[in-house]
């Protein structure tokens, strides 16, 4: 496995200068043909695909990207380009940037936000023509900073243009949410039905809570796709969708007085009767036994 640890040595890998050490445009067009394998950033990428060239795995999984394709890595994932072994011309742009440059500053801090990062089997950004001028607008931008000589308005100026191209990608991708939104809804669809199975079999005693990241390895998706999904379908995040179903097979469980709340918490998956108490009460605004007495 290659370890890309600094920004030169994926620089000149594909025959680029290095115009930055934290951060640099690379065009993959230069390169020699090299030989797929697996390897890994210790920084962040965005490259445009501009020809299918092979299949690229992000973990165990797989992107699904033609040509205008974004793809999104972050530091210390490993990504394998395949099939294995096999020479290839590699093509299209990559914008890398360790994460030093963004240290200390506004983007920095919310970095964790741009989930796309985490995105992987078939949820590359898709462009169309008119989005693609805006990247590469973008990318010029940070080109030219990176360009010229360090001052002191260096580092603001870049970061700047940097986190100007993230949120044109986080639009872009709510589009794309919306021109699929009948794959979408057929996702949805498909969680409630699992999410049913699952709160009305016997998985809750034997296997616990479900948990988000259940769901969307169920539906072969990455949980930060899959939460940003369910969050722009429902306006609810995957797990308060999870504890409104939860709660409503909590409220008829509680009804049932033959049983205490304890052992309702055991069956509704709780290791801990507290736990459930806790957050039935925090939904609800009454305790479990309050509701039971109200009703």
């Amino acid at each position: 496995m290659i370890i890309y640890d600094t920004i030169k040595k994926y620089s000149e890998t594909f025959n680029n200068k290095t115009l930055h050490p934290l951060i640099n445009l690379v065009d993959l067009n230069k390169s020699n043909e090299l030989v797929r394998t697996k390897f890994t950033l210790n920084f962040y990428a965005i490259i445009i695909k501009e020809t299918n060239c092979g299949d690229i795995r992000y973990g165990n999984k797989y992107y699904d990207y033609s040509d205008g394709s974004m793809v999104f890595f972050s530091p210390n994932q490993i990504i394998t380009s395949e099939p294995e072994g096999e020479l290839h011309q590699p093509y299209g742009t990559a914008l890398i940037f360790h994460p030093d440059i963004i240290k200390g500053t506004s983007l920095g801090k919310q970095i964790y936000e741009y989930s796309f990062f985490g995105y992987q089997s078939s949820e590359a950004l898709h462009l169309s023509d008119r989005e693609r001028e805006i990247v590469n607008h973008c990318f010029e931008n940070i080109t030219t900073e990176i360009s010229q000589n360090i001052d002191r308005h260096s580092k603001k100026l870049i970061v700047a243009n940097l986190e100007l191209l993230l949120k044109y990608c986080t639009r872009f991708y709510d589009r794309q949410f919306i021109t699929r939104e009948n794959a979408n809804q057929g996702i949805i669809e498909r969680f409630e039905t699992l999410l049913n199975d699952y709160m009305f079999s016997e998985k809750l005693k034997t296997e616990g809570l479900p948990s988000v990241a259940y769901f969307a390895d169920e539906l072969h998706l990455s949980a930060n796709y899959f939460g940003d999904l369910v969050k722009k379908e429902t306006g609810k995040s995957a797990l308060e969708f999870i504890h409104l179903k939860l709660l409503e097979a909590a409220k008829e469980k509680i009804l049932d007085t033959t049983k205490s709340v304890s052992e309702v918490a055991y069956e509704l998956g709780f290791k801990y009767p507290q736990h459930f108490t806790r957050l039935f009460k925090q939904k609800t605004g009454v305790s479990p036994n309050e509701f039971r007495g109200l009703n």
